[in-house]
């Protein structure tokens, strides 16, 4: 092997709830427009078309276990940031072309993520017609709980999914107002792209996104998969 110019960075990775070890992130995909009342409140109406997909860089992850007090700093560049709470799969097998049916098989576990986003650059972006990429791919824009195992008991499409900032609910919503389902959305995303094993896919917010600013404490919780807490720095 020949020798690196500098040294490589270290894989991002999350912790696992009952397990020493911790979960490698590969890639990190997000899937916009998912849940009707989200899709209404930002101003479009909600059909079902494939869903949208946009990714975030894998060093975008922040371990926010509640146990941590994790926090992260306002971002840069932006006057309106936004919290969007979502049920995050983490894939431990991968595939491309993979049947809805058989999609269960490559999910190793679930949480509870936000998709953070600098809210006005992304409304800039779509009225250019542009990309997304520094509304939604910032740096510690990802914060995720603990990965929570996958057991044939686990619910991926109903169950309560939550947020509440400085104690106060924002939003609360539940899995099976999902236009795609878990099963779904990894079945279209295999159609673009070869999933592979630590990738993780953030699968939409309910309504009821919102503002953030400094000083805010933020927690979060999908039902069977965990809670996160984190605070703006």
């Amino acid at each position: 092997m020949s020798e690196l110019i500098f040294t490589a960075p270290q894989t991002p990775t999350l912790a696992v709830a009952g397990d020493a070890r911790r979960f490698p992130v590969r890639r990190i995909f997000c899937v916009g427009r998912n849940y009707a009342e989200h899709v209404r409140e930002m101003g479009t109406s909600p059909e079902t078309t494939p869903p949208a997909f946009f990714t975030k860089p894998a060093d975008a992850v922040v371990d926010a276990d509640p146990s941590l007090e994790a926090a992260i700093p306002y971002p840069p560049a932006t006057r309106n940031f936004h919290y969007e709470v979502e049920l995050v799969v983490a894939l431990g097998a991968g595939g491309a072309d993979v049947p809805a049916a058989h999609a269960a098989e490559l999910i190793f576990g679930g949480a509870v993520g936000l998709d953070l986003t600098r809210r006005d650059l992304q409304q800039a972006a779509k009225a250019q017609q542009g990309p997304w990429d520094m509304a939604k791919g910032f740096d510690l824009s990802a914060p995720c709980g603990a990965l929570v195992p996958l057991t044939p008991a686990a619910r991926l499409d109903e169950g309560r999914i939550f947020l509440a900032v400085n104690g106060a609910l924002k939003q609360d919503g539940d899995l099976s107002q999902m236009i795609w389902p878990v099963a779904g959305v990894l079945a279209e995303l295999s159609k673009l792209v070869k999933l592979q094993p630590g990738d993780l896919v953030f699968t939409g917010t309910p309504a009821g996104v919102g503002p953030l600013v400094r000083g805010d404490r933020v927690t979060a919780e999908v039902e069977g998969f965990g809670a996160l807490a984190l605070r703006i720095a």
